[in-house]
């Protein structure tokens, strides 16, 4: 049996309509909401820096107790070996190892008055993600920070993941970030040290002009004696740390994941 379609009213159609302009005002100001918390996340001023990473103008004397890389001043540690990363001609990274672990040092230009870590920590997280990896955004030591399982392919051609925190600190016109990994990443206790490591560095931005993102460019202290990566070498006499940080080897790259 075929019953007859009520038709409605215009009080229904009236009250449809209404509701109809109410969800679709709420779904707008959702999404203005939205746009506002990230517009807002990614346009903050740098935080208080208590406890360094340091500029250049905060220290009085930046080459005592560090490794003056030009760029950036890296505190030195009895037992560390200095590692460099090159990009075409240029040194842009610096790699400090102890042991079984190890910290790596990046530092770029940055907008004036904004700080740049919470827009990098975004794109990191969503590369890492796209490779198949797992991201934790996590308020560690430091302030925020990912916490990444990488998808890696070991030794033996089988696939793996590898364990590492990004860490990362705006300052006045610059950005220090931190690549941990190794036993740093997943033992407090060993991640202190390298935290304490990254914390003590001081940046040197200049005063020219760098569009934000651009790398600081680093350059070797005048001791150096560069190692090619896999060579072995006798502990150097009279180092200032040990033997450590004027062994300089030209390490892997670790970036981030696009």
């Amino acid at each position: 049996m075929f019953g007859r379609r009520r038709k409605h009213s215009e009080e229904d159609v009236e009250s449809l309509d209404v509701a109809s302009e109410e969800l679709a005002e709420d779904a707008e100001d959702a999404e203005d909401s939205s746009e506002a918390v990230e517009a807002a996340r990614v346009s903050l001023p740098p935080a208080p820096r208590p406890d360094g990473p340091w500029d250049v103008s905060e220290v009085r004397e930046p080459g005592e107790g560090r490794v003056d890389l030009g760029g950036m001043f890296v505190p030195g540690v009895e037992g560390m070996e200095l590692r460099v990363e090159v990009a075409g001609d240029a040194i842009v990274a610096a790699t400090v190892v102890l042991r079984d672990s190890a910290v790596q040092l990046q530092a770029f230009a940055a907008p004036k008055k904004e700080g740049i870590w919470g827009e990098v920590r975004d794109e990191i997280a969503t590369g890492i993600t796209q490779q198949g990896g797992v991201v934790d955004e996590v308020e560690g030591p430091l302030g925020w920070e990912l916490r990444a399982q990488v998808p890696v392919q070991l030794p033996d051609g089988k696939n793996g993941v590898q364990v590492v925190r990004f860490i990362g600190v705006d300052g006045p016109r610059w950005f220090l970030r931190g690549v941990i990994s190794g036993q740093g990443a997943v033992q407090p206790e060993t991640g202190s040290l390298l935290e304490a490591i990254f914390q003590d560095t001081v940046v040197v931005r200049g005063e020219g002009p760098m569009a934000p993102r651009d790398p600081i460019v680093l350059k070797l202290p005048n001791d150096a004696q560069m190692v090619p990566d896999g060579v072995q070498q006798d502990e150097a006499q009279g180092s200032r740390f040990a033997g450590g940080a004027d062994r300089l080897q030209r390490g892997p790259e670790i970036s981030e994941v696009r």
